[in-house]
């Protein structure tokens, strides 16, 4: 699967200047390892600078679950020898740490874990939307957190160390100006940050072999394609870029960035086709015009028309074993939410799904009183009778707007009004450094109609197809860098475990991007275990499960080490 990848540094990438969607030479994806045997040997001067202080921390007291833990902070540790300096204002907000505020971050050690190299090591992406996430402090002096319902205390308490990692993404905006955050450079970061930790693993509590990533909606994305991509060499160059640990001077690597499990929520990932997997989800069953919400339909319908062929193109099987398919895709998802609404009613006896023609209340995203006319359900005996997917589809897009059409590489097609338009949704992931943004898919691209923005047939005279024909393209290979489905099933190092959420009423990307990915990786021989699920009654959001999230967590890392030990899990 895929086209092969960029192998151009940002340095050259900025040379090419105002030139669109020019690069340089291409690898292969899939190739395989990119990483050596080694887990800490120092190889070079860059990797030296990288050596993590273990005393260079201070203290802080927080309490969780009302005990009293003591807790040791290694501030802002920069990940990379050759971090990008930033502009001082980044979306108007002023920056502190220009020079390595977007490739840092915060090391939380609980000290009963201080002399434990095997627990965990909890690490948090923050980054939404698929926006550069500046270096925070989940953790902090003084405060109190609940296990129950707090990722972070969750962490913590289990004993292992929990990092903040912060990473570039789009949106941001380097010193000179440039715009340092295109992609791969979330994925890229990422990695670096995983690098950092194989590094330092002996300096380290922790067990960088056993490194757990967590991220919500673009954060989602960033450890999925983590997850999926590990040890590929297609990053290499980027690594070497940035002066992440363990690329040598030959380009090649002396060590992985493969992880060992993924906790991903609402993942907005599979961005080349996210538009397409939108327009069918919401027009097949005509879900726009019921809800009123078309303002472009011809888009819609030329957007929508090109999702079967794509699905068909993944040769993905449905949990019942089936071809996935536009024609069995809503009877899955159908089943999917039949699934979910029973793990709801059965997880506890006061879980009760209104009855038909009852009103289903909901407070927070999307608030307001709405009639049942979607799902039949016997709460005595926690089971589904059936789901009317039309309705249900209705229900989801009335509680928010739909996004327009496309959804997220927008065009002047997008009406006024409607909350997007040209260089909105997700295009300023994609360009040069120089560009503000660039469209990324066929549609947007060929209809882009906004002259002197530099791309678009409008502007370059070249159709999709043909761009693509061009050696120098950028364009699609920014797009495959960051999408998981290009690696699982490759000889990548996919993460061997995954746990996947994505809400019943979120309407943020289409259902049908998390059920590719988990078939996806359910078809993936390296993948022991995936633990997918449409949350009940859930908007776009994130780590609301926080018990069964990390019960999961913790029976992974007993299974691995039961494997180890030589014994099969059961």
């Amino acid at each position: 699967m895929g086209r092969a990848a960029l192998a151009l540094g940002v340095a050259a990438v900025l040379a090419v200047g105002a030139l669109p969607l020019t690069g340089a030479a291409h690898i292969g994806r899939g190739q395989g390892p990119g990483a050596g045997s080694g887990h800490g040997k120092v190889i070079d001067a860059e990797d030296a600078a990288l050596a993590f202080d273990a005393t260079a921390y201070t203290t802080i007291g927080v309490t969780i679950d009302g005990v009293d833990t003591p807790v040791r902070w290694y501030k802002e540790v920069c990940y990379v020898a050759d971090p990008i300096e930033v502009a001082t204002t980044q979306n108007g907000r002023p920056i502190e740490n220009t020079a390595c505020g977007y490739q840092s971050m915060n090391i939380f050690v609980p000290e009963s874990t201080v002399g434990d190299d095997d627990t965990a090591l909890y690490f948090a992406v923050n980054n939404g939307g698929w926006m550069a996430s500046y270096i925070r402090a989940s953790v902090t002096d003084g405060a109190s957190y609940a296990s129950a319902t707090s990722n972070v205390g969750a962490a913590l308490k289990a004993g292992y160390v929990f990092i903040d990692v912060a990473s570039r993404s789009r949106g941001l905006v380097a010193a000179d100006g440039s715009y340092a955050g295109k992609s791969p450079a979330a994925a890229v970061d990422a990695k670096a940050a995983v690098r950092y930790l194989r590094l330092n693993d002996k300096a380290m509590p922790g067990s960088a072999e056993r490194i757990v990533i967590n991220g919500t909606s673009g954060g989602g994305a960033q450890v999925s394609i983590l997850g999926a991509s590990g040890n590929s060499k297609d990053y290499l160059p980027y690594l070497s870029e940035i002066g992440a640990a363990g690329v040598d001077r030959k380009g090649k690597s002396t060590l992985d960035d493969d992880i060992f499990a993924v906790v991903a929520y609402c993942p907005i990932t599979d961005m080349g086709n996210a538009d397409i997997a939108y327009e069918w989800l919401y027009t097949v069953l005509d879900t726009r015009e019921i809800v009123g919400a078309s303002p472009a339909p011809d888009a819609s319908a030329t957007l929508a028309a090109a999702y079967p062929a794509y699905l068909k193109s993944l040769k993905l099987r449905t949990s019942e074993g089936a071809k996935l398919t536009s024609s069995t895709m809503i009877d899955a998802l159908a089943a999917e939410v039949a699934r979910s609404a029973e793990a709801f009613m059965a997880a506890d006896p006061a879980h009760t799904v209104p009855d038909l023609g009852d009103d289903i209340v909901i407070t927070g995203s999307g608030a307001g009183t709405y009639v049942n006319d979607w799902i039949d359900v016997d709460n005595e005996t926690d089971t589904v009778v059936s789901v009317d997917m039309k309705n249900y589809l209705a229900f989801v897009a009335s509680q928010n707007l739909l996004k327009p059409a496309p959804s997220f590489d927008q065009t002047a097609v997008t009406v006024p009004g409607s909350g997007g338009g040209p260089g909105t949704g997700e295009s300023n992931l994609y360009g040069t450094p120089a560009q503000v943004y660039s469209n990324f898919t066929e549609y947007s691209w060929n209809n882009n109609g906004i002259a002197g923005d530099g791309v678009g047939l409008d502007d370059t005279g070249l159709t999709w197809n043909t761009l693509l024909k061009k050696r120098s393209t950028i364009v699609d290979e920014q797009v495959d860098l960051i999408d998981p489905l290009q690696y699982i099933g490759t000889s990548a190092d996919t993460a061997p475990y995954w746990y996947v959420r994505h809400g019943t009423r979120d309407r943020d990307t289409s259902l049908t991007i998390s059920l590719t990915l988990d078939r996806a990786l359910d078809a993936d021989r390296g993948v022991r275990d995936v633990d997918y699920l449409l949350a009940w009654d859930r908007p776009h959001s994130g780590n609301y499960d926080v018990p069964e999230a990390m019960a999961w967590v913790a029976e992974s890392l007993a299974a691995a080490d039961a494997k180890d030990a030589g014994t099969k899990r059961r």
